[in-house]
């Protein structure tokens, strides 16, 4: 296996481990274990430690994120449909993990908002990126872009609140009712701006 290799190993351990467990209850010998990596190997490719392989999470596994979401909602013809279908498959994905694996930067994000710039930072920039790409979207049945940019929002907390409530309580249901809430919320913006 070529460095690259090692490289991709460290970073898929780094980020199963930071959106399970935390920043800080993730050590960097944990994810050198669960890499089947030299523990030295880790400030080889990332110099700047653990707040540096963080940081490539975040960016890394929120792009990603982002990608996959928008491809949901493009999966579906119809828009409210299509957000129904995004937040049910999101609650699948997330029972079938047994509630550990949910945002990719969402566990991270709450713990680091008041403690750790860089990664605040990086987990605002990652959201932001998704109100943008989600704002896009909904512009396609709502012309105004305050409304789209609102619906883009609402989406974003929506998700990771209920990622919260559904990891909480162990149950996929919360997603599923923010699923259909936004698709009521999409139906009535389309309807107002008809009528406008």
């Amino acid at each position: 296996m070529g460095q690259s290799d090692t490289r991709v190993r460290i970073q898929g351990a780094a980020a199963t481990l930071f959106r399970r467990h935390g920043y800080s209850a993730t050590g960097l010998k944990r994810i050198a274990t669960e890499a089947e990596a030299p523990f030295g190997s880790i400030y080889h490719f990332f110099p700047g430690g653990k707040q540096q392989l963080a940081e490539d999470m975040i960016r890394t596994s929120g792009s990603e994120y982002g990608r996959m979401v928008l491809a949901l909602l493009d999966s579906v013809a119809d828009p409210a449909e299509s957000l129904v279908h995004a937040f049910d498959a999101a609650a699948d994905d997330l029972a079938a993990a047994d509630y550990a694996d949910a945002c990719p930067i969402g566990t991270v994000a709450l713990e680091v908002a008041s403690s750790n710039e860089v990664l605040r930072a990086a987990t605002a920039e990652v959201f932001e990126e998704w109100v943008d790409a989600a704002a896009q979207w909904f512009g396609r049945w709502v012309a105004e872009p305050a409304a789209a940019r609102s619906l883009a929002c609402s989406m974003v907390m929506m998700l990771e609140g209920a990622f919260m409530l559904s990891r909480a309580s162990r149950d996929p249901e919360p997603l599923r009712v923010a699923g259909r809430s936004m698709a009521e919320l999409l139906r009535t913006a389309v309807t107002r701006a008809n009528k406008g």
